[in-house]
C-alpha cells in the first residue's frame, strides 16, 4: 500500500473479488484467513458492503456477492457498446450479416451491441437487450466453450436454427479481457454460415483492443 491508497477500500475490494470467485460463499473465518486480518475487521467490511447491497449473508452466515454488484455491472454495458460498435459495423457491412456483441448476464446471454447491414435485401432483425440461454445459439455456446476450455480450432462456434428458424450463426469468444465474458458473432438467414464469413470472425482481435 502507498500513501495515496486506502487500505480499507483495498480490503473491501479484495473481499468482493474473493466472493466473486466462489459459488458457495465464504464465512467470516475463511475471509479473515485469506485476507490476513482479524475477524473484527472482516465483520466491519461485510457490514459496510451489505449496506450498499454489494454483499449478502445467508442464514448460515456465509457471505456472497449481492445484487448491488449486478446494478453496477449494468452501467458498464453502454461503455462496452460504444467501444465495440465500430468493429461490429465493419463486420456487418463486410459480411452482409447482422453482427453482435454478447455478454454473460447471470445464466443468460445478453446482446449489448448489434449492427445490421445497410445494403442487403434482407437480414436477421436482432436488437440490443435480446436474451437467450447460454446453451442455445452460437453466441452463448461460444462463451460456454471458452469457459469450459472445449473451444477447438479455428476458434468459433457454428449453429443453425437454434434461436430462429432458418437462421445460422457463428460466434467467437472474447478472450484476454479482464472482467468481460462474452462473444462476437454474426447471424444470417442461410442454411449454413458461408466459408467467407468464418475468417472475418478473427476481427475479434480488433474488438479486444477496443474493449481494453
Amino acid at each position: 500500500m502507498t500513501a495515496e491508497t486506502s487500505q480499507t477500500l483495498d480490503r473491501g475490494l479484495r473481499v468482493l473479488k474473493l466472493l466473486a470467485d466462489t459459488d458457495h460463499g465464504l464465512t467470516v473465518t475463511e475471509l479473515s484467513n485469506r485476507l490476513g486480518v482479524n475477524r473484527t475487521v472482516v465483520y466491519r467490511l461485510l457490514a459496510t458492503l451489505e449496506q450498499h447491497a454489494l454483499v449478502r449473508r445467508d442464514l448460515g452466515g456465509r457471505a456472497r456477492v449481492g445484487l448491488g454488484v449486478l446494478r453496477l455491472g449494468r452501467q458498464v454495458h453502454p461503455l462496452v457498446r460504444e467501444a465495440a460498435l465500430p468493429a461490429l459495423r465493419s463486420l456487418a457491412e463486410d459480411i452482409g450479416a447482422t453482427a453482435h456483441l454478447t455478454l454473460v448476464d447471470g445464466t443468460e446471454a445478453l446482446a449489448v451491441a448489434v449492427v445490421e447491414p445497410t445494403w442487403t435485401d434482407y437480414h436477421v432483425a436482432y436488437r440490443p437487450g435480446f436474451r437467450h440461454p447460454l446453451d442455445r445459439g452460437a453466441a452463448g455456446r461460444a462463451i460456454l466453450a471458452a469457459r469450459q476450455g472445449t473451444l477447438t480450432e479455428p476458434g468459433y462456434t457454428l449453429t443453425h436454427g437454434e434461436l430462429e428458424a432458418g437462421a445460422s450463426g457463428a460466434a467467437a469468444p472474447l478472450v484476454g479481457i479482464t472482467g468481460l465474458e462474452g462473444s462476437v458473432g454474426v447471424v444470417m438467414l442461410a442454411d449454413a454460415v458461408p466459408e467467407r464469413v468464418r475468417p472475418a470472425l478473427t476481427f475479434s482481435a480488433e474488438a479486444r483492443h477496443a474493449l481494453r
